[in-house]
C-alpha cells in the first residue's frame, strides 16, 4: 500500500492529561520528518477547529517550545467534548480534501475513537485516501486492546501520592476520611491509591470501585469495622460507584455531547457519604469528604516518567505506521513487554473499531472483595506510576 503525498492535521480531544502534549509533541516530531508530509496543521478544539477551520501551522514551532509544551500539562491544541454527527463528519471530510490533508491524528479517548472511525467509513465510501489514526489518551485507563493509556500512569502517582498525605494527615489526627477519585465507569484510577501504602496499618483502608455494587449499609459496616480497628479509616471512593442494578447512589442530570454522566462537577458524592457516616454512625465523629476533581489530571510539574516518555512513543508510532502504507486506520497500543524491574512496553496499532466507544472494566484478578485490590493490580499499577515518595515513622520507642 503505497503512501499518499499531502498535509497532516492534529487534533486533541476529551478530558486533558498531563502527558498529552508529549504525544502531540511526538507527532509533529514525525510528521516533520515524514517524506510524505508536505505542511504539519494542529486543528484548535478538536473536531470543532476542524469544522471552523480553526486551524494553526505548527511545523513553524521551534524545538525548543515545543519541548516546553511537551512538558506542560492540558491540551496545547485546546480539547473539545463534541460528538459530530455524521452531516458533520462529510462536512470535515469535504474540509480535508480542500486542504489536502492525508493524514488526520486524533489525540483521545474512545469517544475520539469513535469519531476517527466514523470519518474513516465516510472517507472510505467516498474514496478518498487519507489516514486516520486514533493516538490513545485517558487517565481513566479504560481504552480496550492497549495494556495502558498514557495519562493513566501521571494520575495514578497524583492519587497515589495524595492518599501518602491523607493517610499522614488522618494518621495525624484520626477520623474518617472520604475521598473521591475520578472514574465513570471504570475504577483503575481510585484503585492507584492501593500504591500509597507503605506501613501495614497505612490508609486507604477502604477501596470501592464502579466494577462492583455498593450499597450504603454495607459501606457503614465497612467503616464502623474499620474505625473500631484503627481509630481512624480513609477510603478511598470512585466517583462511578452505584448500587445494585448500576443506580448512582445521588441523582445527576447532567451529561456531555457523547451521553456521559457528568460526575467530577461537585463533591455531592463525598458530601453524601460523609453525612451518611455522621447519621449513622455518630454525630460527634471526625469526618471529612473530599473530591480530587480536575487535578488529578492536570497537576503541573509531578509527571510520571514512564508516562511521559510512553505517550511520546504512541504519537511517533502513530505517524510511521501512517506513513508505512502499512495500514490505512488504526489506534495505537501499548503492549506489556515486562514487569516489575524488567518493565517494558512495545507499541503497536489496532482497528479503529477495536477501541471505538466500548470501554474496559478492572478484570477480576484485579480486585480483591467488595473494597479492595489485590497484589496483582499493585504489579500492574507500580511501573507505570514510576518513583513515589518513601514516608518514615517513628518507632515510637517507650520510656
Amino acid at each position: 500500500m503505497s503512501s499518499p503525498r499531502g498535509n497532516a492535521l492534529i487534533g486533541q480531544s476529551g478530558g486533558p492529561t498531563c502527558v498529552i502534549n508529549q504525544s502531540l509533541v511526538g507527532l509533529i516530531e514525525e510528521c516533520v520528518a515524514a517524506a510524505p508530509i508536505q505542511n504539519v496543521y494542529g486543528a484548535v478544539h478538536g473536531i470543532k477547529g476542524v469544522l471552523e477551520e480553526h486551524l494553526i501551522d505548527l511545523g513553524r514551532e521551534s524545538k525548543e517550545t515545543l519541548e516546553a509544551v511537551a512538558n506542560t500539562p492540558c491540551a496545547a491544541l485546546r480539547s473539545v467534548r463534541k460528538k459530530p454527527s455524521r452531516e458533520e463528519c462529510e462536512q470535515v471530510l469535504s474540509i480535508l480534501k480542500a486542504r489536502d490533508i492525508r493524514y488526520f491524528f486524533y489525540i483521545g479517548g474512545n469517544d475520539s475513537a469513535e469519531t476517527a472511525h466514523i470519518l474513516n467509513e465516510i472517507a472510505v465510501a467516498d474514496g478518498y485516501d487519507v489516514r486516520l489514526f486514533h493516538v490513545p489518551k485517558t487517565i481513566d485507563n479504560d481504552l480496550r486492546v492497549t495494556d495502558h493509556c498514557p495519562g493513566y500512569g501521571s494520575a495514578a502517582k497524583f492519587v497515589a501520592s495524595a492518599f501518602m498525605g491523607d493517610n499522614q494527615d488522618n494518621r495525624s489526627l484520626p477520623g474518617i476520611k472520604i475521598d473521591v477519585v475520578m472514574g465513570r465507569h471504570a475504577g483503575w484510577l481510585t484503585a492507584a491509591s492501593a500504591l500509597a501504602r507503605q506501613f501495614e496499618d497505612d490508609g486507604p483502608h477502604l477501596i470501592y470501585l464502579p466494577e462492583r455494587d455498593l450499597t450504603v449499609d454495607g459501606f457503614l459496616t465497612d467503616v464502623d469495622r474499620v474505625y473500631k480497628e484503627h481509630g481512624r479509616c480513609l477510603v478511598a471512593v470512585s466517583e462511578g460507584v452505584h448500587g445494585p442494578g448500576g443506580e448512582l447512589l445521588i441523582d445527576t442530570k447532567e451529561k456531555d455531547s457523547h451521553g456521559n454522566v457528568q460526575l467530577s462537577g461537585s463533591g455531592a458524592l463525598g458530601d453524601f457519604f460523609a453525612a451518611q457516616v455522621k447519621a449513622n454512625l455518630g454525630s460527634k465523629l471526625r469526618v471529612r469528604a473530599d473530591t480530587f476533581g480536575y487535578l488529578q489530571r492536570s497537576f503541573a510539574g509531578y509527571v510520571s516518567e514512564v508516562d511521559a516518555r510512553e505517550a511520546r512513543e504512541v504519537g511517533r508510532t502513530a505517524v510511521k505506521i501512517a506513513t508505512s502504507g502499512e495500514r490505512p486506520h488504526g489506534s495505537i497500543a501499548i503492549v506489556r513487554t515486562g514487569n516489575g524491574a524488567d518493565y517494558g512496553a512495545a507499541f503497536e496499532a489496532t482497528d479503529l473499531q477495536n477501541v471505538a466507544k466500548e470501554t474496559k472494566d478492572i478484570p477480576d484478578e484485579y480486585i480483591a472483595g467488595a473494597n479492595d485490590v489485590t497484589p496483582a493490580f499493585i504489579e500492574y499499577a507500580r511501573p507505570l506510576a514510576g518513583k513515589l515518595p518513601v514516608l518514615g515513622r517513628l518507632s515510637d520507642f517507650s520510656l
